[in-house]
């Protein structure tokens, strides 16, 4: 077998050397960390090929071994341990993980990546189940059961159970789609996973003893079920059928099965026929379903198993050993021998030579109907029973024990070495006391729950460690429901503490080794209850007074009784006095030998102390002595302990008096009934009582101690209450106080903020005073200097307009004067020149067009001009009446606004009026013009007409002279045709004088101005001079009125700034 130690490696291979054909155990794996510590291997679980498993070791290292390909690889350090393994079915890359922390975790074996972390649990998760296609997967800690989405990793369900009953396992059932749940009190359901209905129950059986179901296991094909337990028995189930098949019944020495594993077969179309059953001794048996014929075996008592798998394909299983290490076993090489013929007619299977528990294996069957079990009856079972044969001699029947060992061989061995094997210890003490292991009966003790005598266990007993606590606490409540006495023994927690010590583990173990050591070595104990057992006293006595009697009469002149050098080292069994190792031997020694050999080391106790005991003297010193360790050599008291066995006479060697060692009885325990039931009865009532009446002290005492703090709680409050309203008072005049004198210096400071303000009133006064004054001066400078440059304005307005008015007159002089001159050359020329002059007039009538337009403009301007002068004069009037501070005054200057505006208004009225009329005149002016001049040409027609007759005589006469006059109207002239309108040309230079023409459609002809006369001409310039004339008389009238105005505001302002003067004076003298 080659050991492989992967150490802190990441990789490498799993074996170095080819594995030999035939051995059974291909390699072993083991983990050496610092220091050479081993490093325990915890789980392991396979892949759906088989070819490779998982393994987590304890300091949560995460292994993949490739049995196929002999390699190893670390997939992560999870730095805590797992609970659980399980790889994921659809995506084969990825493994779950359950740890300690009550999580479970998905990493990706190829990257080392973590996928997912699922949380949920509030215990830790003893499986890991994974549908068939990989989709979910059921988690199942002893409090609930979870159903995962592996897709997603979320939770879809949860399975809550009531907390007196567990979950044992949860699982899918391969190639279904069924979930079977199992819980502590036997019964199983199975569920839909899609729709998580209740499919079935399988019916609870009514076989006794109970077995307690703990491990499952299912065929490939899901239609077999195996369940075991806290027995030697074995449920087969049918789920098509939902019924129990058949009941196996293991060998004895299996007395708990911890796992149940099916072993596929490449041929077996899934229905696997072969059962791996893990025990409490670390072997894992493969018995035949049908034939129950054990196949093979692996592990033994020296290497035992903790876990196991199988792999899918059936080729290989990995074990993990009691040492923490893993056994990778053939499947081929261990079915080597049972694949050969077996005999015709016998069914014996013989183990090998190695493993003398198996040596002698005989396999019987009995069945209680036909042997062919297809043909049965639905509700009968089949009943086998897997037996030892019957080993040695009938007359060594009395020295052999249940495990196959000889009790001779073991004195022998113990008398040799002075004690056991501390590896094999308990072992041999489980064999030597012959324990029944009576999970049942145990279980109904534990059921009854703590016992009333031990609830305050841990206010006279203190123990530092919480589990030890409990597990005392729970040895000594089944004692005490199994007998009525040990209720009431007091000592009976220091008899049972070094067994609860040592079983701590197993608390059904060390009930039944306290069970068994008081049946046996505490005979005639409780005779005398309550009191010491003073026969048992007597007889160590008269031991000790045989072989000691000076030793003896040493205690007896001291005034020792047995009662203070006896019974504290049977009361406590000697835990006081030896240390862990010593107590260890002497109680090798005790449980090889009668039950008097207890008794006996008593005695050998104080003889080899003989030299101590013999210099104390005062009872104060035996006390302390016999409560406490010595430098004993614990060797020469048990070889003085067989020497006091041995020669001790038989009328008062205590075998005389004990019986011999009788074990317990399988099944049920034995009634205990070695006391005085009257007392125990009487001292269990009037404890009972005590115990009301302490109940019922503890209960009125609870009351009067609250009382009593109310009534501490209100005195607190009260003077608490007072002393606050004495401080509040306190402080209330000290506020008074201070109230007071705050209240004094603010009326002094109001005094002073008083006469401060005065003062700040009148330095205020005084300069409004001033400003007031600076600011009227400043008023008066400014309407002074403003009515000044209104004064200039309209003095250079005026001046402007007189010398716009003499122009005017200069122009209209010398235009009159050159139409004197032009009328003179248009006579003279007027015959020559009248075809050029018609189309001259035309150009002049329009240029005196435009400048008549342009002089209307010139007037027009003129007039807004003084229209805006007037406004200005308005706006400053407006200015005048805001800076008036007296409403009489600005109600006065808003009257005479008003006033002027409808002044003005009026004005505004006459000099509309004025010019319509001016318009009218002009325009009656011209109509005169035109008929005078029409008048006028008609006279000179009619005079050229007389002239034109009187030339003809001439004419005729003279015929030889050519006519050298023309008619005005013949050749270029302008005839004049009568309904037809004819412009009539005017001189040039009269530009000053034409005038706008209208035209008529009367009949008449439309002709211009000419200045033909001087008559027309001087009225033309009357009717213009005085129109102009009137509008410069009202002109000067309004600026007559407007220097009026502003006279009597500037006597109004001065009036009123004096008053307002005066008013100051006499405010500041008051408030002086």
């Amino acid at each position: 077998m080659e050991v492989t130690d992967i150490g802190n490696k990441e990789e490498g291979k799993v074996w170095y050397r080819k594995p030999t054909p035939g051995k059974s155990v291909l390699v072993t794996v083991v983990r050496t960390a610092q220091q050479a510590k081993t490093v325990r291997f915890l789980h392991v679980a396979f892949d759906t090929a088989g070819d490779s498993f998982l393994a987590g070791d304890h300091h949560g290292n995460i292994y993949i071994f490739d049995i196929s390909r002999n390699r190893f690889r670390l997939v992560q350090k999870t730095g805590q341990a797992c609970t659980a393994l399980a790889f994921n079915l659809r995506r084969t890359t990825e493994v779950l993980v359950a740890l300690t922390d009550y999580t479970i975790k998905c990493f990706d074996k190829d990257t080392k990546q973590l996928v997912s972390w699922m949380r949920g649990h509030e215990g830790a998760v003893s499986s890991i189940s994974v549908h068939s296609s990989g989709r979910y997967a059921i988690t199942t800690s002893s409090d609930t059961a979870q159903l995962w989405d592996l897709d997603t990793f979320q939770r879809k369900r949860k399975l809550n159970i009531k907390q007196s009953v567990g979950i044992q396992r949860v699982f899918f059932l391969p190639l279904s789609n069924t979930i079977l749940s199992c819980f502590s009190d036997d019964s199983i359901f199975a569920w839909e996973s899609d729709t998580l209905f209740c499919k079935y129950q399988l019916p609870v059986p009514d076989c006794r003893p109970k077995i307690s179901y703990k491990a499952f296991a299912v065929t490939r094909d899901g239609t077999r079920l195996a369940a075991g337990g806290r027995s030697n028995l074995l449920h087969l189930w049918c789920l098509d059928s939902r019924e129990l098949i058949r009941v196996i019944q293991m060998p004895t020495q299996v007395r708990t099965v911890r796992q149940l594993e099916f072993l596929p077969d490449s041929f077996d179309g899934g229905a696997s026929q072969t059962l791996g059953v893990l025990s409490q001794d670390g072997v894992m048996r493969f018995i035949n379903i049908h034939t129950c014929k054990l196949i093979f075996h692996m592990g033994s008592h020296d290497d035992a198993i903790t876990t196991a798998a199988v792999s899918p394909n059936g080729r290989h299983i990995v074990a993990i050993m009691d040492n923490g290490s893993i056994n990778v076993y053939s499947v081929q090489s261990l079915t080597q021998e049972f694949n050969k013929p077996p005999p015709s007619n016998v069914a014996i299977v013989s183990g090998g030579e190695g493993d003398r528990d198996f040596s002698n294996l005989k396999v019987k069957v009995r069945s209680e109907v036909s042997s062919r079990p297809d043909k049965r009856s639905a509700r009968q079972t089949q009943a086998k029973m897997v037996r030892l044969h019957a080993g040695p001699a009938a007359e060594d029947k009395e020295n052999e024990l249940p495990a196959g060992l000889n009790k001779e061989r073991l004195v022998a061995l113990l008398k040799t070495f002075g004690e056991y094997p501390a590896k094999y210890r308990m072992f041999v003490w489980r064999s030597l006391l012959c324990l029944p292991e009576n999970h049942a009966a145990y279980s109904s003790l534990t059921d009854k729950g703590l016992h009333s005598a031990y609830l305050t266990l841990h206010d006279k007993y203190p123990v530092k460690s919480q589990k030890l606590q409990r597990g005392l606490q729970r040895v000594l409540s089944a004692l005490g429901h199994w007998a009525a006495i040990f209720g009431e023994v007091e000592y009976l927690p220091l008899i049972a503490f070094p067994f609860v010590k040592l079983f701590q583990n197993n608390p059904m173990l060390c009930f039944e080794m306290v069970a068994t050591v008081i049946v046996n070595w505490f005979q005639h104990w409780f005779e005398y209850f309550p009191n010491p057992p003073l026969n048992i006293l007597s007889m160590v006595e008269n031991v000790l007074a045989h072989h000691d009697k000076d030793l003896l009469q040493h205690l007896v002149d001291c005034g020792i009784t047995s009662q203070l050098y006896v019974w504290p080292l049977l009361e406590t069994l000697f835990s006081e006095v030896l240390t862990r190792d010593e107590w260890l031997r002497l109680f090798d020694n005790i449980f090889s030998n009668h039950p008097s050999f207890l008794l006996i080391a008593c005695v050998a106790y104080i003889t080899c102390c003989r030299k101590p005991i013999l210099l104390c003297s005062q009872k104060r010193d035996f006390e302390c002595f016999f409560h406490h360790r010595h430098n004993l050599d614990v060797g020469t008291m048990i070889k003085e302990a067989y020497r006091l066995m041995s020669s001790t006479p038989a009328d008062i060697h205590p075998r005389t008096m004990l019986s011999d060692f009788t074990p317990l009885t399988k099944g049920q325990y034995p009634v205990f009934s070695h006391y005085p039931e009257f007392i125990v009865e009487y001292q269990s009532r009037e404890r009972e009582k005590i115990r009301l009446q302490e109940l019922e002290y503890l209960r009125e005492r609870q009351e009067l101690s609250k009382l009593h703090a109310d009534f501490v709680h209100q005195q607190a409050e009260e003077e608490a209450y007072y002393a606050q309203q004495e401080l509040l008072h306190k402080a209330e005049e000290q506020r008074r106080n201070i109230l007071a004198q705050e209240e004094e210096k603010l009326t002094q400071q109001r005094a002073k903020l008083a006469a401060m303000k005065r003062d700040l009133k009148m330095k205020e006064l005084q300069l409004l005073d001033a400003a007031r004054q600076r600011f009227l001066k400043y008023q008066q400078d400014l309407k002074a200097s403003q009515i000044r440059r209104l004064d200039q304005e309209i003095n250079r307005k005026m001046a402007l307009r007189e010398q716009e008015t003499a122009t005017a007159i200069q122009d209209l002089e010398a235009r009159q004067m050159e139409l004197e001159a032009q009328r003179k050359r248009l006579e003279q020329h007027l015959l020559k020149e009248q075809e050029r002059v018609g189309r001259e007039v035309e150009a002049e009538v329009e240029v005196r067009l435009r400048e008549a337009e342009m002089e209307d403009e010139g007037y027009t301007e003129l007039l807004h001009s003084t229209k805006a002068n007037i406004q200005g004069l308005e706006e400053s009037l407006a200015e005048v009446c805001q800076l008036d501070l007296e409403s009489e005054w600005q109600k006065g200057v808003a009257e005479r606004l008003q006033q002027v505006d409808a002044v003005q208004e009026r004005k505004r009225e006459r000099l509309a009026e004025l010019q319509r009329q001016t318009l009218l005149e002009e325009e009656r002016l011209a109509d005169t013009m035109r008929d005078m001049m029409g008048k006028k040409w008609g006279e000179v027609m009619r005079s050229k007409a007389l002239l034109q007759d009187q030339d003809r005589p001439s004419v005729d006469t003279d015929g030889q002279r050519p006519t050298r006059m023309r008619s005005p109207l013949s050749g270029g002239g302008f005839p004049y045709r009568p309904g037809t309108s004819t412009a009539v040309p005017v001189v040039p230079g009269a530009a000053g004088l034409s005038l706008r023409g209208t035209s008529r459609q009367s009949g008449t002809n439309m002709v211009c101005l000419n200045s033909s006369s001087p008559s027309e001409s001087t009225s033309t310039s009357f009717s213009l001079d005085r129109g102009r004339a009137q509008l410069d008389t009202s002109e000067r009238e309004l600026l007559k009125e407007i220097r009026e105005l502003r006279q009597k505001l500037a006597a109004r302002a001065r009036e009123t700034s004096s008053a307002s003067s005066q008013s100051v004076h006499t405010l500041s003298s008051v408030s002086q």
